[in-house]
C-alpha cells in the first residue's frame, strides 16, 4: 500500500510539473483578454512620452505585457511608501518594453519589485585593489537581484520615465539585468536565439567595452555612462538604456553594437519617431 501511495503521489507530481506551463498561458490570456482599464491608460499617456512614439501594433502588445506582468509579480511599498496602480503601471510599462515580441516571456525568476520613495542605501563590502575588503555604503537608485527581486525608487523611476531621450532610465538598467540573470550570474551576455549568435555577440561586446573603459580612464566623452565600464554586467544595463531611448545616436556611433542589440531585443527603435 505504502509503495502504491508513493507511485500515485509521484505521478501527479510529474502530472502537474507538465500541466503547469499549459495552466499558465491559460491564465495568461485570461488576463489578456480582460479590458485594459482607462486609468492605467491615462497613466501610460501622461507617465511614458516613449508610449506615444511606438507603432500601433507595439502599444498593444504592451498593453497586454502590462496587464500580465501586473497579474503576476508582487510590488512591495519600503520606507513607508505606498504602492498605488499608477506607480505599479509606470514600472510595469518600461520594464515590458524590454518583452516586446518575446511571446509568454515575463521575467521568469522575478517574483517581486520593492519601491522605495527615493534614492536608499545598501551596506555592503567592496574590494580594493589589494584584494583587501572594505564596508562601504552606497546610495542607489536601483539593482536587481538574481534571486527574483528588483528593487527600485520611485523618484528615479518617474525621472527616467519623463525623459526618455536622455539615455538614463533606471528601470530598463535594472531589468536589463534581470534578463542578463536569467541564466545565473550576469554577465554581459544575456539568453540568445541561437548559440551561434554568441561569438558576434561577444567580439563585438567586447570591443565596445574595451573602448569605454578607456574613454572612462581618459575621462573622455562617450554616448554611455562611464558606469559601464565597471564590468561587462553594467555594460549590457547601460548601453540597454540608450537603445532604447538614444537610438540614432547609437546606431550612428556604434553601427555594430546597435545591431546586436536591435536582434537581441527583436526591436529596431529607429523606426518609431
Amino acid at each position: 500500500m505504502a509503495i502504491f501511495i508513493t507511485l500515485l503521489l509521484g505521478a501527479a507530481i510529474i502530472a502537474w510539473v507538465l500541466s503547469a506551463p499549459y495552466l499558465q498561458r491559460y491564465n495568461r490570456k485570461k488576463v489578456m483578454a480582460k479590458p485594459f482599464p482607462a486609468a492605467w491608460r491615462d497613466t501610460l499617456k501622461r507617465r511614458l512620452p516613449y508610449f506615444r512614439v511606438l507603432p500601433a501594433d507595439l502599444q498593444l502588445q504592451l498593453k497586454k505585457h502590462i496587464q500580465v506582468f501586473m497579474a503576476e509579480k508582487q510590488f512591495i511599498g519600503c520606507d513607508g511608501l505606498t504602492v498605488t496602480d499608477e506607480m505599479r503601471v509606470t514600472i510595469a510599462a518600461q520594464a515590458c518594453l524590454l518583452l516586446l515580441n518575446r511571446p509568454n516571456y515575463y521575467y521568469p525568476k522575478l517574483k517581486q519589485i520593492l519601491l522605495y520613495p527615493a534614492a536608499f542605501v545598501v551596506n555592503g563590502q567592496q574590494a580594493d585593489a589589494a584584494g583587501v575588503m572594505h564596508e562601504q555604503r552606497r546610495v542607489l537608485s536601483g539593482e536587481s537581484w538574481g534571486l527574483g527581486k528588483v528593487i527600485l525608487s520611485w523618484a528615479d523611476t518617474l525621472d527616467g520615465a519623463a525623459t526618455p531621450d536622455d539615455g538614463r532610465n533606471v528601470v530598463i538598467h535594472e531589468f536589463a539585468h534581470q534578463l542578463d540573470q536569467e541564466k545565473g550570474v550576469a554577465n554581459g551576455a544575456p539568453l540568445l536565439e541561437r548559440s551561434s549568435d554568441y561569438k558576434q555577440w561577444s567580439g563585438v561586446m567586447a570591443e565596445e567595452f574595451n573602448r569605454l573603459q578607456l574613454q572612462a580612464q581618459g575621462r573622455q566623452h562617450s554616448l554611455f555612462d562611464h558606469y559601464g565600464a565597471t564590468n561587462p554586467a553594467e555594460f549590457f544595463a547601460v548601453i540597454s538604456e540608450v537603445f532604447f531611448e538614444q537610438p540614432q545616436q547609437l546606431s550612428s556611433l556604434h553601427p555594430k553594437l546597435y545591431q546586436q542589440l536591435s536582434q537581441f531585443y527583436r526591436l529596431n527603435p529607429l523606426s518609431w519617431a
